[in-house]
């Protein structure tokens, strides 16, 4: 039978991204061969250090996208 107890323990979990995402997946494949770095040029001007909130990491942003390919 199913029953709350007064006191259980908490659990946490710790996984990282690299254990979710299989070695054969496409994103990696593509890690592998592009060097994502020329994205930080491309987009230096488009993102201010001093106003507004913290970006997502353009990197990331790209990254996301061609997932979604």
């Amino acid at each position: 039978m199913l029953t709350k107890k007064q006191d259980a323990r908490h659990q946490i979990e710790f996984v990282s991204i690299d254990q979710l995402v299989p070695k054969d997946h496409l994103l990696r494949k593509i890690e592998r061969v592009i060097e994502f770095s020329f994205i930080y040029d491309l987009v230096k001007d488009k993102y201010s250090e001093d106003h507004g909130r913290p970006s997502i990491d353009p990197v990331v942003l790209i990254k996301i996208l061609s997932q979604r390919l």
